[in-house]
C-alpha cells in the first residue's frame, strides 16, 4: 500500500532553500522572511539570531501562530533568553533549528493545517550573495520533488 500526501494548492510550500535564499512556490526570497500558509513577509529581520530584538518580533506575533519555527542559518543557534521569554509570555511555541530543518518541518505542519510560521534568518553573517553561475551558490536543496 502506498501512502502519499496530496499537497494543498492553496498553501505556501517551501520548495527549496540555501543559506541565503528560499523558494516558496515559484517565488524566490533572498533575505530573512516569515512564511505562513497564506502569507509571506519579506525583509523581516536584519542580521542573525544575536541581532533579534523584541520589536522585530511584532510582525510575527501579530500573525498569532501556535508555533514558530526559527531557522537560524546553516546551524542551530538559540536566541537570547529575553527573546525566548517573549514567545513564552504570549504562549507561542518556539522551535529553533537550522534553516533546512525549519523549511522541511514547516511543509509538514502546514499540510496538517497547523497555525505555523517559519521565521527564516537567511544570509546572516555573509557579506554578499554569490552571483548566479559563478559556482559559489549552494542554492536549492530541493524539498518537493516534481
Amino acid at each position: 500500500m502506498k501512502f502519499t500526501l496530496d499537497a494543498n494548492p492553496r498553501v505556501n510550500l517551501i520548495r527549496s532553500y540555501s543559506d541565503s535564499e528560499v523558494r516558496v512556490g515559484e517565488r524566490r526570497l533572498n533575505g530573512s522572511c516569515i512564511v505562513t500558509a497564506d502569507m509571506i513577509i519579506e525583509a523581516w529581520a536584519q542580521g542573525g539570531v544575536d541581532d533579534l530584538a523584541e520589536p522585530s518580533l511584532q510582525a510575527l506575533f501579530a500573525l498569532q501562530p501556535e508555533l514558530v519555527l526559527l531557522g537560524t542559518g546553516a546551524r542551530q543557534q538559540f536566541p537570547a533568553a529575553a527573546i525566548r521569554g517573549a514567545f513564552a509570555t504570549r504562549r507561542i511555541s518556539l522551535e529553533v533549528m537550522d534553516v533546512g530543518a525549519a523549511c522541511r518541518t514547516f511543509n509538514i505542519l502546514v499540510q496538517e493545517e497547523r497555525r505555523v510560521a517559519a521565521a527564516l534568518l537567511l544570509g546572516a553573517g555573509r557579506s554578499q550573495r554569490p552571483a548566479e553561475g559563478t559556482g559559489g551558490e549552494s542554492f536549492n536543496q530541493p524539498i518537493i520533488r516534481s
